[in-house]
Formats: C-alpha cells, structure tokens, sequence
C-alpha cells in the first residue's frame, strides 16, 4: 500500500489562506484597516531606529537593543501583512507552498527574535538597576554586539530546524488554512503525514526560545524588584522603576497576547478565537512598541523632536533653495 500511498502524494503548488472574512462588502474595511496598521508600524519603527541613531545621547545599550527590536518588528509584520493585503486587493486567497513556507520561516524567525530581544533588554535593566557600578564594563559595546548577533543566529536556527521538518511532510486535498497567514501549527493540521517529528520539533525550539527567555525576564524582574524594594528613598525608587517600565509594559503585552493565542487555540477548537488573538500579537504589539517606548521616555522624545526638526530644516532649504 505504501506504493499506492505515494502515488497518491501529489506535490501541493498552493495553500489557500481563507483570512478573515468571506464577505465581500467587508473587504475594503479589512485592506484600510490592516494597511493603515502597516504604515503605522513601519513609520513608527522607522522613526525610532532614525532618532537612535542621529543622537549621540542615545548610543547606549539600552537604545542600541530597541532600535534592534523596532526594526524586527517592521521586519516581523512585513513577514505576513503585505502578502495579506496583496491577497484582499486581488481577491485571491492562494498562497504557494514556497511562498508558504518562507512565511513560517521568517515568522519563527522574527518571532523568536522578538523573545530573545526583550529577554536581553531585561538583563540590561537588571545589570543597571543591580549592578550599576560594573554596568558600563559589563554592558561594553562589543557584549552587545555579540548578544544582538547571537541572538539572530539562535533565532534562525531555531527556525531553520521547524521549517525544514516541515519540507518532508506530504499534503493531501484539504489545503485551507483558517488564517491570514501560514501559522505553523495550521498548517501541520492540514498533513496527511506523521507529526510526531514535527510536534517534538516544535515543543523543543518553543521551550528553547519561548520558554526559557521567559524565565530570564521574569527572573531579571524579580531582582529586579528586590533591589528596587532595598532603595529607601521614594524618588530613587520611582527613577529605577521607570527605567523598567516601557520595557515592562512591551513584555507583557508580547507575552500576554502570544499566550493568549496558544491558549485559545488550545482551549477551542475554533480558529475565530485564536485568529483574532493572533492579530494583537502579529499586529497590535509591533504597532504599539514604538508608542510605549516614547510616550514614556524623556530621552526618546527629545531625540524625535530633533530628528522632526532636522527633517523640516532640510525640506524647507530644499524648497527655499540655497540663499
């Protein structure tokens, strides 16, 4: 039968990504709404990576990992919403099985980054916080360096061993999945193959780089907190907390939402419930991050404020001409 099995294997050339809604009349809301949330990100993002790095304040290792983050959140919600506008505009719901795949690679990718970066900026405001006088011999720039680099390569690997699990599986007829994006774990639904490889895979990189980074934040928080108890002034207390206090809110809501999306998944079998959790995390968090970390931030504001006004100086000689 094994023969028969495999002639029956044809390779599949599309997945659909049946997306959010099959009415028409509610697919020109979906694109303004997803596109508007795109530019938001990508401009926000942006914008924080420019006013980083043209302000010399703001060449420390804190400033050196947001810009980091900002733009692996341009990066991660590049990963699915252009292909899902792209899909709305055109009224198509095909996606190729190399298209489908490079998602899931890319995605894992930033996700994972995302994890990774967020754990490491707790270790920073647990070394400044905890250890303020070996901060700077800690924290060198050649530390960071290699933490933002290792960070990128556990993070592709990580990927590289789910997504290439995924090659060897076969698919049968049902190639719809039930979101707006190839999410790993619709898509091993979808196999006629066994996922025993898979599912070990997964659970592996999941506790290797979900996990764990967890762990560490949450273990950074908790000295943290210790150490901010131990200051006995309340002006030194509120100044070390609110250093931690957009990293803080950026962590929980990553977290908060990504569990959110496992749980509901988890709880029911509906993919409406884990579709709309999944777009906080893929959407809602990359969008917010840049809004939290400047509303928040003294530093960061100034610094925008001087990137805006540098922008207008240098439009307005252009328009006037030189003098």
């Amino acid at each position: 039968s094994s023969s028969m099995e495999r002639g029956n294997q044809t390779r599949v050339r599309n997945f659909l990504l049946l997306g959010f809604s099959e009415k028409p009349d509610q697919q020109p809301l979906l694109f303004g709404l997803f596109l508007s949330t795109y530019l938001v990100t990508f401009t926000g993002n942006l914008l924080i990576i420019l006013a980083i790095s043209s302000d010399s304040h703001l060449h420390t290792p804190m400033y050196f990992f947001l810009s980091n983050l900002s733009l692996i959140d341009m990066c991660f919600t590049s990963t699915t919403i252009p292909k899902m506008l792209w899909n709305i505009q055109t009224q198509s719901r095909a996606i190729t099985y190399e298209g489908c795949i490079t998602q899931i690679f890319f995605f894992i990718v930033f996700g994972c980054l995302d994890n990774l970066l967020l754990t490491i900026m707790a270790y920073d405001r647990f070394v400044a916080i905890c250890h303020p006088l070996h901060y700077a011999v800690i924290m060198s720039p050649r530390f960071c360096g290699l933490l933002a680099l290792g960070s990128w390569c556990i993070s592709v690997m990580g990927s590289l061993l789910e997504t290439l699990t995924v090659l060897r599986l076969s698919f049968c007829t049902n190639i719809e999945i039930p979101h707006f994006f190839c999410d790993l774990p619709e898509v091993l639904k979808l196999t006629c193959s066994d996922t025993l490889v898979n599912n070990m895979v997964v659970y592996f990189v999941t506790i290797v780089l979900a996990v764990l980074p967890l762990s560490g934040i949450l273990f950074s928080y908790a000295q943290i907190l210790s150490s901010i108890l131990r200051i006995s002034s309340t002006g030194g207390k509120y100044k070390a907390f609110s250093t931690c206090g957009s990293h803080l809110s950026v962590v929980s809501l990553f977290y908060g939402t990504g569990l959110g999306v496992y749980l509901s998944s988890a709880a029911t079998s509906s993919s409406r419930t884990s579709l709309v959790a999944s777009v906080m995390y893929t959407m809602v968090t990359p969008m917010l991050n840049p809004f939290i970390y400047s509303l928040r931030n003294r530093d960061m504001k100034r610094a925008l404020g001087e990137l805006l006004i540098r922008v207008v100086t240098v439009r307005n000689k252009a328009v006037t001409g030189p003098r």
